[in-house]
């Protein structure tokens, strides 16, 4: 079952559940709610009304996780959320795709993937195809992401075209946000400049050079800068950005969806917890990237 089949389910069986005192009807989030459209609009031949069984589900579960109508109005704005999500040749799948499948989940929300064209970005046997180009995407943002990757993240913090895209849409954005190296091109745009973040454990001479406070931590959050460490952080880090966004609860009840739960079979996933063998196998494997992109770094800043 898709994720959203299984959204459409989850909303059936909260539509039959009783719904607390909150209202979207008081709430500034629809002029008109779904019921309230069910109510007034002229049955079908079925004697169903146009307002999908979905919405009204999806309503009824918006009431049960509010206490309030300032959480209502949190959890499903009167203005659409706009967020963009920067994609690259050479970035890691899962730094976007683990976000973005928590942040889908936000309603009343347009999340684009954007690069210079909309031709689709080969990725090492899939490829994502951007929905927007960077002139195409709005000069407001609720989010601005950046995903990380190897030499392709070095490539993309020398590229003037992505720099001038997240120097442009950065001051105007509620969250400027990366995952992974992906702090690494916002630092290189001057976006971290003295601000406390993090990166992949491989990276954090980088990040240093690049002017940002590195941070040894899962997600680090330094005012509207929200950063998560190396390519599964996103989830965490896409979880912790949806309840600054939203609320405590509605964050648990993404994180549910996607049954987040990880119980991985190794404590291996810091250099501590790897131990010295797979973490110095490793440092010494990354040593030629890292020395090629220090090199980059120097040559951009010097």
């Amino acid at each position: 079952m898709n994720r959203r089949e299984f959204a459409k389910r989850l909303a059936l069986a909260a539509a039959a559940l009783p719904t607390g005192a909150c209202s979207l009807r008081g709430a500034p989030a629809l002029a008109q709610s779904p019921i309230e459209q069910a109510k007034t609009a002229p049955a079908t031949t079925q004697g169903t009304p146009p307002a999908t069984t979905h919405e009204v589900g999806m309503e009824a579960f918006y009431r049960r996780l509010a206490d309030n109508e300032a959480e209502l109005a949190a959890i499903y704005p009167a203005k659409r959320r706009e967020i963009v999500m920067l994609a690259y040749p050479g970035m890691f799948p899962l730094d976007l795709v683990g976000p973005h499948s928590v942040l889908s989940g936000l309603a009343n929300t347009r999340l684009q993937i954007a690069w210079k064209t909309r031709d689709p970005i080969n990725l090492g046997g899939f490829s994502i195809t951007p929905a927007a180009t960077f002139d195409e995407c709005p000069d407001d943002l609720d989010v601005l992401f950046v995903p990380g990757g190897g030499m392709g993240t070095f490539s993309a913090l020398n590229d003037d075209a992505v720099l001038n895209f997240l120097t442009t849409r950065a001051p105007r954005a509620k969250y400027v946000t990366s995952v992974c190296t992906g702090s690494l091109v916002l630092a290189a745009a001057g976006l971290l400049e003295g601000k406390r973040a993090t990166t992949h454990w491989v990276a954090f001479d980088a990040l240093k050079a690049l002017g940002a406070v590195p941070v040894r931590e899962r997600v680090v959050v330094d005012g509207d800068t929200v950063t998560g460490a190396g390519v599964s952080a996103g989830i965490d880090f896409a979880l912790a950005l949806a309840a600054r966004m939203t609320t405590e609860t509605y964050a648990k009840s993404l994180q549910l969806n996607i049954e987040y739960d990880p119980q991985p079979p190794f404590g291996a996933g810091s250099p501590e917890g790897a131990g010295t063998r797979v973490a110095g196998a490793m440092t010494d494997m990354y040593a030629p990237l890292m020395d090629a992109g220090m090199k980059m770094i120097a040559r951009r800043h010097s």
